[in-house]
């Protein structure tokens, strides 16, 4: 069978990050969580005994070279699939090809579906038979949360693992590994690069390991041979870069939820930090505004009501101006939010209020709190003892109740300590107390 890597013939040109791909799993760097020592990806290699898997994690990170490591492992033929460019024509393709294999040379074959949340529903099903009964291993590849993206019948039928970004050192790595490769990286080109530069190299490439050694497949190119490597080098390679900011994936999710715990724990130094990581990615500032608004009734509530209009206010503001002095006054309401006095029992309350009413029965309303409008609503008693509560002491009917009377001692809001909501807190429980007053008032003789 054909060496999975033995690929690159003469005058052939290839990528440097295609051509610096392990051909081993010693070379494989970072990862260690999967393909440590004892760790489960590095057993699968070792033993052969394989089950089918989704890869899950951004991009860069050795998916598909953890796949061509595994399939090379099991002298397996390797099929890969690109979700964004195959259809289900594509799929039989793959599965005749396999079946063919494993009956004329007893071949297992691993199958790779890169970007596989890009399937459909049908196309996701059309691989259940196969990896049931075995005719290929198959091994998806994901940038996104697979709960999310994948059927739960797929999920069933394949673990998940998750890798991890590789560090600033695992890309420092792999750069001075293509550095001192004469055969497959950039050994010939003679670049004289210091251990800075490689950090600025490895932290421009943002966790995608690609990246990195497009960085420095352009630097070679750029930079003659035995030439110092200056800061400009750098500056003319790195200055068209984006960072990766992926406004419907992962990373978005990831990011505003740092975002968003950062103002919830009262940091305006990560709020400020986070919402400046997603602006310069590109994101919507009026999602960070909306966000915002999110936060001030979560999170700050009665605390503080002025958070929920300064949100707004910011919101008007970025409409009105514009991005630069927009931005500034969106930054201004997470930083006056991360500082304001922090409550969540309204948002308690409401969440309790609606599961009690989806899980009880639909009580009568107390008739005194009924509508009127009609003679015949009158002569049912419609409102008849209701208590106008402006022509009551204090504008309050002490001991009133405004509950279906089976849930009548019900408890949902409890204000915290913490800002205006004392102030809150202490109006309620004197008017518990007057309504304990007019029950001792009521019924003397039970107290």
């Amino acid at each position: 069978m054909e060496d999975l890597f033995a690929d690159q013939q003469a005058g052939s040109y290839q990528p440097l990050a295609a051509r610096m791909r392990p051909r081993q799993l010693s070379d494989y760097i970072g990862q260690s969580h999967l393909v440590g020592e004892g760790r489960p990806l590095r057993r699968m290699v070792e033993t052969g005994h394989c089950h089918s898997f989704i890869l899950w994690g951004p991009p860069g990170v050795g998916k598909t070279t953890f796949a061509q490591l595994l399939s090379h492992a099991l002298e397996a033929q390797f099929i890969e699939l690109s979700a964004v460019m195959s259809g289900v024509k594509d799929i039989r393709a793959a599965v005749d090809q396999a079946k063919q294999m494993r009956m004329m040379r007893d071949v297992q074959t691993v199958l790779f579906v890169d970007e596989v949340h890009r399937f459909n529903k049908s196309q996701q099903d059309a691989f259940l038979p196969y990896i049931e009964d075995g005719t290929f291993l198959f091994i998806g590849a994901t940038t996104e949360n697979p709960a999310f993206e994948l059927n739960s019948a797929l999920l069933s039928r394949a673990r998940v693992y998750r890798l991890k970004t590789p560090s600033v050192e695992d890309i420092k790595a792999v750069l001075q590994r293509a550095l001192a490769d004469s055969e497959r990286g950039v050994a010939q080109a003679g670049l004289q690069l210091s251990d800075n530069d490689l950090s600025i190299l490895a932290q421009a490439a943002d966790g995608d390991i690609r990246r990195g050694l497009n960085f420095l497949e352009i630097l070679s190119d750029f930079v003659g041979p035995g030439v110092p490597v200056t800061h400009e080098h750098l500056e003319d390679v790195l200055g068209g870069s984006v960072r990766r900011f992926d406004r419907g994936g992962d990373a978005f999710y990831d990011q505003i939820s740092a975002f968003h715990k950062s103002v919830r724990g009262s940091s305006p130094d990560g709020a400020l930090y986070w919402m400046a990581r997603m602006l310069d990615g590109g994101c919507d500032p009026l999602y960070i505004a909306r966000r915002l608004l999110a936060i001030a009734s979560e999170d700050i509530g009665n605390a503080d009501p002025r958070a929920l209009q300064i949100g707004l206010n910011a919101w008007d503001v970025f409409e009105r101006v514009g991005p630069g002095e927009g931005n500034r006054a969106i930054a201004q309401a997470a930083v006056y939010m991360a500082c304001a006095p922090k409550s969540n029992a309204v948002y308690k309350a409401f969440n309790q209020a609606m599961s009690d009413v989806s899980s009880q029965p639909s009580y009568e309303v107390p008739v005194h709190l009924r509508n009127a409008p009609t003679s015949l609503a009158k002569s049912m008693g419609h409102g008849e003892t209701y208590r106008y509560a402006h022509n009551e002491e204090h504008a309050y009917a002490a001991g009133e109740n405004y509950l279906p009377e089976e849930v009548a001692q019900v408890r949902y809001y409890y204000p915290t300590e913490r800002g205006l909501e004392k102030k809150i807190g202490d109006k309620l429980e004197w008017l518990s107390d007057l309504d304990a007053s007019s029950l001792v008032k009521r019924y003397p003789e039970d107290h």
